[in-house]
């Protein structure tokens, strides 16, 4: 069961991802997503043949989906999209009202119990999504001791608030192939991984494979179906884990582009609500 979230509408979407075993290959199965939600539609839509899907629960996983709250670059970048080209809004924070979103996105999650569910959270590693993933998934606020690190330290990306304790919290790793459009815009390339493991010290940042970012290029950028290749990447991946419920915070961007493939198995409504930007 795959749900999308957004800070303003945390239930927005359902659909389904499972796995397709293939005899042939024993590498991990790809992932595909179908709609077990064809019950919700008309009856015309029913006698159409449109029907229900059934799936074992062991070939399921369950992903919540969280685009990263309002970031800076946001605020200018909604009037004028050549805002995204500035130098300023390099590896851009959280605005106040990014972290407010993220503060009632946390009270949600608490409140329908997700909080306790989720085994793991992965975060695309730029400050935004970081910043967002620790606030909504993080624990309580942080107290000084020796055994447990902060998932966030205070005052991180000059944020004015306190550290976020990793304490009672599901583990928090950070994964490249979620991040945005790569490319030309500054507030998509990240940071050293050594500043941010300074700043959010018990993510891991094991996968990163250098500490520089490689990725990001000042003149080129990756194309729509390159990023929705890198989705699909992504997406397969996510079968090596172990884990059955997973939060996944990244960005509009790569979202649209990663769900837009998926889908076209199922009824033009449910396709039109997976792929809604």
């Amino acid at each position: 069961m795959l749900t999308a979230i957004n800070l303003t509408s945390p239930t927005c979407c359902s659909i389904s991802l499972f796995s397709s075993p293939s005899s042939k290959s024993p590498s991990p199965p790809r992932a595909r997503v179908s709609a077990l939600c064809r019950s919700s539609l008309s009856v015309a839509d029913m006698d159409s043949g449109a029907g229900p899907s059934l799936f074992p629960l062991h070939r399921c996983k369950t992903l919540h989906l969280v685009r990263h709250a309002q970031g800076i670059h946001n605020v200018d970048g909604d009037k004028n999209y050549k805002a995204y080209l500035s130098p300023e809004f390099f590896d851009a924070q959280l605005t106040h009202l990014g972290w407010q979103q993220v503060d009632n996105l946390r009270k949600h999650v608490h409140a329908c119990g997700l909080a306790k569910r989720v085994e793991l959270v992965i975060t695309s590693p730029l400050l935004r999504t970081m910043q967002t993933a620790v606030g909504v998934f993080g624990g309580e606020g942080y107290k000084d001791r020796m055994d447990v690190l902060p998932l966030m330290v205070a005052n991180a990306g000059e944020c004015n608030r306190s550290a976020i304790s990793s304490l009672d919290s599901p583990p928090f790793l950070a994964v490249e192939l979620c991040r945005e459009h790569l490319g030309v815009h500054p507030c998509d390339k990240r940071r050293s991984i050594s500043d941010y493991q300074f700043l959010f010290p018990a993510i891991d940042f094991s996968l990163a494979k250098s500490d520089e970012d490689i990725l990001w290029k000042a003149n080129v950028r990756e194309t729509k179906e390159e990023v929705a290749a890198r989705g699909l990447k992504f997406m397969n991946w996510l079968w090596t884990r172990k884990e059955k419920e997973i939060a996944i915070v990244t960005h509009s961007g790569f979202l649209f582009h990663t769900l837009n493939a998926f889908g076209n198995d199922c009824h033009p409504l449910v396709k039109t609500e997976i792929c809604k930007h």
